[in-house]
């Protein structure tokens, strides 16, 4: 027969704990919610109230309702307050020793039908659970922050809890409002699992000088359409529970990838926790203020270079595909001639067609005006021979992702184009020093990675060689923002900044599925519902192409060569069976 859980306690009322307690108050359930001391108990009766206030202020709490949530939640020093409850949510700071010293307390307090659940987001529930007499009555139940809002709560099975509390544990989350995902007992189960390796490594690109914090935060909020940047998450996170939670995941998996970036530890002892005492990686104007303020790190233009541009008023694309064609319309809509270079006249007239139908689209939509149509069309001259881009500030080259390809056109580029012309590659894998060295003139030879589709995508890598001009790095810069872009600065390595970022989390979370330690489905709810991402790991592997992203994690992994890199054999077998995703009816799901 399944239990229910009229009255539930609260163990610890920080900013989780005191969250769970409302999500359980605002159902009807009697709540006892239970801190260290009276003063613990002062702030988790402020955060319940403050959080609360807010949501009378947001028209989702009326004033009655209130009342009766906040009546519904008793509060108390002591444990043995607890002998009377259902359930028991235990939500203390991430300590394996104060946990199970909890437990075992619980143990001799509350009924031996009682389930005893831990909200650990890092730490083995099977740990905690045995320094209980009823390890089959222990569960983890990992909500997610803030807990009135977010709707993930994984549930962590170990191997000897009960199938009953179980399904009473996921029954009684739905009856919340929850989704609930039942995983197994791992570090980090799966959103943590999945998220801190990625954080680590943008942790890790910052340290090393790679990217700035402005940068790798936007390039993954623009380039990916995250939430918030890796670097301002860990600021909201903590950066000592951050380090706790890659600290527990590395003792595990002995990854690499998992090993906390130095840095992490030097801003912890520094005390720099975030947003919490006012400076991480970013500085606020108060502590536990979300508002970032100018400081020591903050760019002067975001170029990191005091170079002047160099004048660009016609600009050159070479190549006729998707991105050719995105990048000719987004250049000629900002009033730049354009120069678009075919391989034949057949291909320039079809590219053409191609900017048009996408301009007759705005102009459907009311974006875009018959005249101004015709202006930006107007402003296009197609070319055959390389020689018509001789008089060209800028020439980008939008070519098949092939190096020998992308080299004889900077070759051709090179014998033409006047001196002083930026040269620019669009590649997303390959090396930019590999184009730049088919020319005589590497210091003029930069990336610019834009993202498809080019008409809607701010986002463009500025990436610079170890050849590049600063007058050159500085053009890139300028003719992005002239564009509407937003631009983010890298160096020339495998990924640049997002595909780096993004590709070993896609096969961390393949890896995952080949251990059977979740289904696809719960994976990609875990990361949507619990990380507020717009696309779980597989609906994105399966929309990029799996082919695809194996050739940007073989790229990754030939060049970085870390263990932790390596791509999953399960992506490999798809790969060479052809289901290739989306674009073949098959890959990790069946369309």
């Amino acid at each position: 027969m399944a239990r229910e859980f009229r009255a539930v306690g609260v163990v610890g009322l920080g900013t989780m704990g005191s969250g769970i307690a409302e999500v359980l108050a605002r159902s009807g359930i009697d709540v006892v919610g239970v801190e260290i001391d009276s003063a613990g108990v002062v702030r988790g009766r402020g955060h319940i109230e403050h959080s609360t206030d807010r949501a009378v202020a947001h028209g989702k709490l009326d004033a009655r309702g209130r009342s009766e949530l906040l009546g519904r939640i008793s509060y108390t020093t002591a444990l043995a307050d607890l002998a009377g409850v259902d359930l028991v949510i235990e939500a203390i700071p991430e300590n394996l020793e104060r946990k199970a010293a909890v437990f075992n307390e619980l143990e001799r307090i509350c009924r031996p039908d009682v389930i005893l659940a831990s909200n650990t987001s890092s730490l083995s529930v099977t740990e905690i659970g045995v320094h209980t007499g009823r390890p089959g009555k222990v569960v983890g139940t990992h909500f997610f922050n803030p807990a009135p809002v977010l709707k993930l709560v994984e549930v962590v099975r170990t191997v000897v809890t009960e199938p009953d509390v179980i399904t009473d544990m996921v029954a009684f989350l739905q009856r919340l409002g929850k989704e609930p995902v039942v995983i197994g007992d791992r570090a980090g189960f799966i959103a943590n699992a999945l998220l801190f390796g990625y954080l680590n490594h943008a942790v890790s690109m910052y340290e090393s000088r790679y990217a700035t914090r402005e940068d790798l935060d936007a390039a993954m909020r623009l380039g990916c359409g995250y939430p918030m940047g890796p670097l301002a998450l860990l600021d909201l996170i903590g950066l000592d529970t951050a380090y706790e939670i890659l600290e527990t995941m590395y003792h595990q998996s002995r990854n690499r990838l998992h090993a906390p970036a130095p840095i992490l530890k030097q801003m912890i002892t520094a005390g720099l926790l975030g947003r919490k005492t006012g400076r991480g990686f970013y500085t606020y104007d108060a502590p536990d203020s979300p508002t970032v303020v100018p400081d020591a790190e903050t760019p002067r233009d975001g170029t990191g270079t005091r170079a002047t541009p160099r004048k660009v008023r016609t600009v050159g694309v070479v190549g006729t595909g998707t991105m050719a064609t995105g990048i000719v319309e987004v250049f000629a809509r900002k009033g730049f001639d354009v120069v678009l270079r075919a391989r034949s006249a057949d291909k320039a007239e079809a590219a053409l067609g191609k900017v048009g139908r996408s301009l007759d689209r705005q102009v459907a939509r009311g974006r875009l005006s018959e005249a101004d149509r015709e202006a930006v069309v107007g402003r296009i001259r197609l070319a055959v021979e390389f020689e018509e881009l001789a008089d060209c500030d800028l020439v980008v080259e939008a070519v098949a992702e092939e190096l020998a390809v992308k080299q004889a056109v900077f070759g051709a580029l090179d014998d033409v184009v006047k001196p002083g012309a930026v040269l620019a590659t669009t590649t997303s894998s390959l090396p930019v020093i590999a184009c730049a060295a088919a020319t005589g003139r590497p210091s003029d030879v930069v990336g610019l990675h834009f993202f498809n589709p080019a008409p809607v995508m701010k986002l463009v890598e500025v990436v610079h060689t170890i050849s590049t001009a600063e007058d050159a790095i500085a053009t890139a810069h300028a003719v992005c923002r002239a564009i509407g872009k937003h631009p983010v600065h890298c160096g020339d390595r495998a990924g640049f900044i997002v595909n780096a970022l993004l590709f070993p989390y896609l096969n961390d979370a393949v890896k995952m599925l080949e251990a059977h330690y979740a289904e696809a489905d719960d994976i990609d709810t875990a990361m949507k519902v619990g990380c507020g991402l717009p696309m779980g790991p597989f609906e994105l592997l399966d929309v990029v192409g799996l082919d695809v992203s194996l050739a940007i994690e073989r790229t990754l992994f030939y060049e970085l060569r870390d263990p932790g890199l390596a791509p999953a054999p399960l992506l490999e077998h798809l790969v060479t069976a052809g289901r290739l995703g989306r674009k073949s009816g098959k890959g990790f799901r069946v369309y």
